[in-house]
């Protein structure tokens, strides 16, 4: 896969959240989130929602887990994708012709 299929897959998942607003919680993650809120007191349980994704993703980049990630799959990183370039169209590396190492240093 690639940078463009990368992008390509956010779309659609940011149309599908668009579409898909529930989301079923099991009875440890219900507790967890009454203990937040009433310590918290948030105007609303979606702000804790917004605040965990947050968390969550802050600590899946800085771990590299989301690099790892992405690496595995679309053989990016997460910088490849902001600037929406790989490293090598960056530095221009894939601007050069592979060097054929038989013929090398044949004159």
């Amino acid at each position: 896969m690639s940078l463009d299929d990368l992008t390509e897959d956010v779309e659609q998942r940011y149309a599908d959240i668009e579409a898909e607003q529930a989301v079923s919680l099991d009875r440890e993650t219900r507790n967890e989130l009454a203990l937040l809120e009433a310590a918290l007191d948030p105007e609303d349980t979606d702000e804790l929602v917004r605040r965990a994704i947050h968390l969550l993703f802050q600590t899946t980049v800085d771990s590299g887990k989301l690099d790892f990630q992405l690496r595995s799959t679309y053989d990016v990183t997460y910088d490849e994708y902001l600037s929406g370039m790989t490293f090598e169209e960056m530095t221009g590396a894939d601007q050069y012709p592979t060097m054929d190492d038989e013929r090398r240093y044949q004159f």
